[in-house]
């Protein structure tokens, strides 16, 4: 059984558009950003370096406490650098794999970050999104999970309407590039490559300052032949060479057998060639590693040597560790990371949350969430965001929206917060229990 809904998700960094630096002065609230004045203006300078072309052989650290902003700057760092820069992020604790060398992992997520801009004369359908329905079905290993098993959407240009579907490839296309009802976007006809082009003009923006793009809704059919200009990254590239060159073979290839060192110069001769010819161009993104700290000595001498590679994308570490041990060494060092490779960083601090930040950041995510809260209650957000952590607070806001519609009303007060936090404790209350009955749990 399968059902047809309209689907909704919200990360945790939905939100951010840009790093809010106008004229390299951070505002307040802009884009999305909250506070971290001097990390955001810090950022803001590092995208002009890298759009100078003069971050090579260089990369960023971010360092603070945890919940202060580090993902969302590097974020805003991506999304400065526009649309179409790829934006990787990972956790280096993912590179401990029973299937793949950590250099592999290392690897395919440099290239990942790297993108390119192919130029093509293609067949497309390109309109405004006027209304957009998923149909789920539960996933074939997870029955509690549904995923979406084909899209129907209804496109419009200025002069015609039409209703297209589409099967699962096109429908998870949609949902990584975020296409919502008032979107411009454009749909290759052969591959079914999704590019969302801004949003259309009439479209309402949900903030005064924001980095989205608005178009104007195209005119004429919507079936049209036009220069079709799409991004794919190396390993994209990297996965269709080494499984045949098929489109079907980069969608259903194996990601646990290593690619060969070969196969990747002769992706990376290819596209030198289509970028002497005019057809490519090449587009250094972000590589975001967090928890750098869990690296050990290996990695960070592959890392070190990538950094001086012509094909390098920018890389942003973040850490929360002060003095530690070097992973894989008795060598303590500050954030657990070599010194010779600290030397090459630039280095942004972020500092803890005042109350009004935080007031600020929890407002923007209740806004996000589409919830409606009284001014109270908010206070009392803020209470357990400076009690707790802000984390905790931005957490409670789902709970928070589903126990207020149980409770049938229109808009949440003092006491969902109270609810929500009774049945959702923070890290210190749970500790405190485990304090309590210590005897009762497993050693």
């Amino acid at each position: 059984m399968s059902v047809v809904t309209r689907w909704e998700r919200v990360g945790l960094h939905t939100h951010i558009k840009g790093l809010g630096v106008i004229d390299g002065k951070a505002k307040f609230v802009a884009q999305g950003m909250v506070g971290q004045i001097k990390a955001r203006e810090a950022a803001y300078i590092v995208t002009r370096m890298i759009k100078k072309g003069k971050m090579a052989g260089r990369a960023i650290l971010l360092v603070g406490p945890p919940g202060t902003g580090k993902t969302a700057i590097a974020v805003g760092i991506a999304r400065e650098l526009g649309k179409d820069v790829p934006f990787i992020s990972m956790s280096a604790s993912e590179i401990y794999s029973t299937e793949l060398k950590k250099t592999e992992i290392l690897m395919r997520a440099l290239r990942k970050a790297i993108g390119v801009r192919i130029k093509d004369i293609r067949e497309v359908i390109e309109g405004e999104v006027k209304h957009l329905e998923f149909k789920m079905a539960p996933h074939p290993y997870n029955p509690y999970q549904q995923i979406p098993q084909s899209v129907r959407v209804r496109l419009a240009t200025k002069d015609e309407e039409k209703t297209f579907t589409a099967g699962m490839e096109v429908a998870m296309a949609f949902i990584e590039q975020g296409v919502r009802e008032g979107d411009v976007i454009m749909i290759d006809k052969e591959t079914g490559r999704v590019t969302r082009l801004g949003r259309s003009k009439s479209a309402k923006g949900m903030y005064d300052i924001e980095g989205e793009v608005y178009v104007d809704v195209p005119s004429g059919s919507l079936i049209k032949e036009r220069e079709f200009v799409y991004v794919m990254t190396l390993h994209e590239l990297d996965m269709r060479r080494a499984r045949g060159g098929s489109l079907l073979s980069l969608l259903f290839a194996s990601e646990t057998k290593e690619i060969s060192s070969d196969v990747r110069n002769e992706v990376d001769e290819m596209v030198k060639n289509m970028v002497e010819e005019g057809r490519a161009e090449i587009i250094p993104g972000v590589l975001f590693i967090d928890e750098v700290h869990m690296l050990d000595i290996e990695s960070f001498a592959f890392l070190n040597r990538a950094l001086e590679s012509e094909m390098a994308p920018i890389i942003i570490f973040a850490t929360n560790r002060g003095f530690a041990k070097i992973r894989g060494t008795d060598i303590v060092s500050p954030h657990g990371i070599p010194l010779d490779l600290l030397d090459r960083l630039l280095i942004i601090i972020t500092e803890p949350y005042n109350r009004d930040e935080m007031r600020e950041i929890i407002k923007i995510r209740i806004k996000e969430e589409r919830l409606s809260i009284t001014d109270d209650a908010v206070e009392r957000l803020v209470d357990l965001a400076e009690k707790n952590s802000l984390r905790y607070s931005i957490m409670l806001l789902g709970p928070i929206k589903e126990i207020t519609e149980i409770s049938g009303k229109d808009k949440a007060g003092i006491e969902e917060v109270e609810r929500a936090a009774s049945l959702f404790v923070d890290y210190k209350a749970s500790s405190k229990h485990i304090k309590e009955y210590e005897k009762l749990y497993l050693p």
